[in-house]
């Protein structure tokens, strides 16, 4: 199948393969749209099955970062970066340099940043071969501690404080109290946990790996469960923080939650999901706007600004939610619906 009749093509500007054999890198650039400024998205390392599966993911994430960047007034636009291969296996310095030299020969039309499965060190070899790689340092942190350039601390805080809104607008309450299952544990997921822990909520978490589990259990007071049953327990929000479409067909059926409030992009399998939650009674949080803090973090680190100035845009994610949800309600509309009107107003002008 052409690239161009791929279900999720989206009139992309820009989508780049690399084959480096010397090193194994197998990897896939996507520009969605430019309009508002160069394409800026991380780079995300991940054991994809197929690269069928790689590009499905690519193009998804690519243009949830243009709507993410409009929805956050960020001058910037959207694209991403996907790496096939296990982090933890087949990673190493001399892929990343030849990943970095992947984002050179795009002359600057995508520029790179911190994902799934890569870190602050991985983009600073990155960035030997590139000038185009944002995130391998920083000046700002949103509670004013010493920042090393990883954007995960302002993307957590930023989904904190969308799901306070959230579970606010849908229950009226404050999070004490609250059951909250995270679907991973990753540098978003467990932090996450930990300001939802100081805030009181009762937690449940999953995660393919034990280390994270079982810090959660002994530091949060977490209960664990398994993947399969993370989705399907009766408690009062679901934050999905692992990789997307999680929330699908059959997941949805067994859905008990009344909001959906997580860091995973991509979190509804097809668009069509949000009115079927609409009319289950749920609340959701449309992924892009509430893990929006990455970006924006990132934005910050750009220009001169400060610590407070970076907290006051990240605790903008609540209000723009309420907004979204407000809309939604008065005109009878799905939240994701309303979030993408919103979103293609500020980019498609």
């Amino acid at each position: 199948m052409s690239v161009f009749d791929h279900i999720e093509f989206d009139e992309h500007e820009h989508v780049a393969f690399c084959h480096d054999k010397e090193t194994g890198l197998k990897a896939i650039i996507a520009v969605h749209n430019s309009h508002l400024g160069p394409a800026l998205g991380g780079c995300r390392m991940w054991p994809y099955a197929s690269s069928e599966e790689a590009l499905n993911d690519v193009l998804r994430l690519s243009k949830g970062m243009t709507y993410k960047a409009a929805m956050a007034n960020l001058s910037q636009g959207g694209g991403k970066a996907v790496i096939i291969g296990d982090p933890r296996v087949h990673k190493t310095p001399e892929m990343m340099r030849a990943m970095g030299r992947f984002v050179e020969s795009l002359s600057g039309k995508y520029i790179s940043a911190e994902d799934s499965g890569m870190s602050v060190s991985d983009l600073k070899l990155m960035a030997e071969e590139s000038t185009y790689i944002s995130g391998t340092k920083a000046s700002y942190h949103f509670a004013g501690e010493e920042a090393d350039g990883n954007p995960a601390p302002s993307t957590a805080y930023g989904v904190f404080v969308g799901v306070k809104a959230s579970v606010e607008y849908k229950f009226g309450t404050s999070l004490k109290g609250k059951k909250v299952a995270i679907q991973g544990l990753g540098h978003v997921g467990y932090r996450l946990a930990e300001h939802l822990h100081r805030e009181g909520a009762e937690l449940y978490v999953a995660d393919i790996y034990p280390e994270s589990l079982n810090r959660a259990k002994e530091q949060l007071n977490a209960t664990i469960v398994s993947p399969q049953e993370i989705l399907m327990l009766d408690v009062d929000v679901v934050a999905p923080c692992a990789m997307g479409a999680t929330i699908n067909r059959q997941s949805v059926e067994t859905l008990k939650a009344k909001v959906i409030a997580g860091a995973a992009n991509n979190q509804l399998a097809t668009e069509d999901l949000g009115e079927v939650l609409r009319s289950k009674g749920v609340l959701y949080a449309p992924d892009y706007v509430i893990n929006a803090g990455g970006i924006i973090d990132i934005y910050h680190q750009k220009m001169l600004s400060s610590n407070e100035a970076l907290k006051t845009h990240l605790e903008k994610i609540g209000h723009t939610l309420r907004e979204i949800y407000s809309r939604a309600d008065e005109q009878k509309l799905a939240t994701n619906v309303v979030a993408n009107s919103l979103a293609e107003e500020k980019f498609r002008k």
